[in-house]
């Protein structure tokens, strides 16, 4: 079983609403789930669209067949009818829309009118609508009705009932109309956790100790803001707006120069803001987590749509050299934990730490058994209390054999912290000599850079451990990418390598993936971006060349039918 659901209208119709309240249903339900979302940067109108695939199987990706398609305005039948499974239906309110289909595979409900007549106010026509695909797959409404209960506690009973009408209202037209529907879902054993990539960032800083988030609100790094804001409270975190981007990051530094854990988050154009304050991050040795989330640019570019560009971005940016850590989860389960191995990582180095992500992994949700605790990594590196105090003196930038100095926490101590953006000496005071620039430099970079490279981890291997077919990708490819090899494996010796973890650079000791990829008959490179940053980055770093490219950058993400076929072109 295998279904794709598709709610198509313009923003501000409630899109969301009904795609993460079937998304709920669905995990809740025991199925696996994959969402992804299609929206324009208007606030009202344009065409937008909300995509659920739901599983008894693992999915990981969306499909281009669509079983069911919920037309909220005519541009989703004139855009997406062509889109129907063979046993796809559509359904569409005919008196809203004032036009209906030409298949007859669909099935008019009246959305507005059953919520005037079953709740009375027409707002609730999300809710009938939500009922009805329920009822066209034939499940029972009992987990959306709790849904509605809890989402709506706070409004009282008359609106949590008023609801329940609705959704039963869609529901039980939709099982009278839909004479043609074969659809069937029954639900399985066990609930599963449902969770964006967003707020698998946000969930992996609060189980790290952040304690403190400051950014400007920008498409798409705003949910990790948003969710880690929702349980501040909670956790005793200071969540600050920013009136821009510099002053965002310099209140991260600002509060990681002071004792806690501290990150910021941007975009492109609001990350553009941040590098001069990346560079006083690098010559103050602040750690510091920077959550940047691509989007298709230059300047504003496509702000609600994804891409991979920003890997040359994230890599370089900056003024002289400094090491840093960039990491590009595949998935929120990977987000979860790479967040805090950033955090530890930043901590321990003192170093600036990157989580590059885009808006398909941002704003796509995935269903997990749940995540495991026992393997979060918290130590604090700072040095506190009697250790700090008990000191007979404390040099901030102290040289050491590993290039790391004793991080004092200020006023935890009579010992003065000092630090400055000009180059200084083991105290942290201005210097102009060429000799102290020398060893300050080697401190920073060269002795910091080769420990920090045995903690990255090589990518991961999927598929067959012999392949004649390597797919080789970073970040939010993961899924397709995957489910791409699964779909191939009968056919030929195929595996996936992805990077996660992607500076510095992972050695092959723990895997050989060189080896591997020069073996292979053919070996295939796919980003979304224009000029395969990654492969040219493998080139750099390992003198390797992909043996063929694969490319998208009209800011969608692969599906699986799509990547099919641009790997069947370049085979053939």
């Amino acid at each position: 079983m295998d279904y794709s659901i598709k709610i198509g209208g313009e923003a501000g119709q409630g899109i969301q609403t009904i795609g993460d309240t079937l998304a709920k249903v669905f995990s809740r339900s025991g199925y696996h789930v994959f969402t992804h979302q299609d929206y324009e940067s208007r606030i009202r109108g344009g065409h937008n669209f909300f995509q659920i695939r739901f599983s008894d199987k693992p999915v990981m990706a969306s499909r281009e067949k669509i079983n069911i398609l919920v037309a909220l305005d005519k541009e989703s039948i004139g855009q997406h009818e062509k889109e129907l499974a063979e046993n796809g239906q559509i359904i569409y309110d005919s008196k809203t829309l004032n036009s209906q289909p030409s298949t007859q595979n669909s099935v008019d409900i009246p959305f507005v009118n059953l919520a005037v007549e079953r709740s009375g106010n027409k707002i609730m026509a999300n809710t009938v609508a939500t009922g009805a695909v329920l009822g066209m797959l034939g499940m029972e409404m009992d987990i959306l009705l709790e849904i509605i209960k809890d989402t709506f506690k706070k409004k009282g009973e008359d609106i949590i009932k008023a609801n329940i009408n609705a959704a039963m209202a869609g529901y039980d037209h939709a099982i009278k109309r839909c004479i043609k529907c074969t659809f069937s879902a029954t639900p399985l054993s066990k609930p599963k956790m449902l969770i964006a990539g967003n707020d698998a960032i946000g969930l992996g800083a609060i189980a790290s100790g952040c304690k403190f988030y400051s950014a400007y609100p920008m498409t798409p790094s705003t949910g990790i803001m948003n969710y880690i804001a929702d349980k501040a409270k909670d956790y005793g975190i200071i969540v600050e707006q920013a009136e821009d981007e510099i002053a965002a990051i310099n209140m991260s530094l600002g509060a990681s120069f002071a004792g806690v854990r501290a990150m910021t988050g941007s975009s492109g154009g609001g990350f553009a803001l941040m590098v001069e304050g990346l560079s006083l991050a690098a010559m103050t040795e602040t750690p510091i987590v920077i959550a940047l989330a691509q989007r298709p640019g230059p300047a504003t570019g496509f702000p609600t749509r994804t891409e991979q560009a920003d890997l040359n971005f994230a890599l370089y940016t900056a003024h002289s050299e400094f090491p840093r850590v960039v990491f590009a989860p595949g998935t929120p389960e990977q987000a979860f934990y790479l967040t805090n191995k950033a955090f530890d990582i930043s901590g321990k180095y003192q170093i600036p730490v990157f989580i590059l992500t885009d808006q398909h992994l941002a704003d796509s949700q995935w269903t997990f058994d749940g995540f495991d605790l026992s393997k979060i990594k918290y130590t604090d590196y700072r040095l506190r209390g009697d250790a700090f105090r008990n000191l007979s003196e404390y040099k901030r930038h102290a040289f050491t054999d590993n290039g790391v100095s004793p991080l004092g926490v200020p006023g935890d101590a009579r010992h003065l912290v000092v630090t400055d953006s000009d180059e200084h000496d083991e105290e942290g005071h201005i210097v102009e000599d060429a000799a102290t620039r020398i060893k300050m430099v080697n401190k920073r970079f060269f002795s910091k850079l080769p420990l920090i490279r045995q903690e990255i981890e090589p990518p991961l291997l999927y598929g067959h451990p012999n392949p004649d077919i390597v797919l080789t990708g970073w970040g939010s490819t993961f899924g397709a990418m995957k489910e791409a090899v699964d779909r191939l494996k009968k056919e030929c010796k195929i595996a996936m390598l992805h990077f996660s973890e992607i500076y510095p650079f992972p050695s092959t000791k723990k895997l050989n993936y060189l080896k591997i990829l020069r073996e292979a008959h053919a070996a295939l490179c796919i980003e979304n971006n224009a000029t395969s940053q990654f492969a040219r980055l493998m080139k750099t770093e390992t003198g390797y060349t992909f043996t063929g490219m694969i490319n998208k950058y009209n800011g969608r993400p692969f599906t699986i039918e799509g990547l099919l076929k641009e790997i069947n072109a370049i085979l053939r």
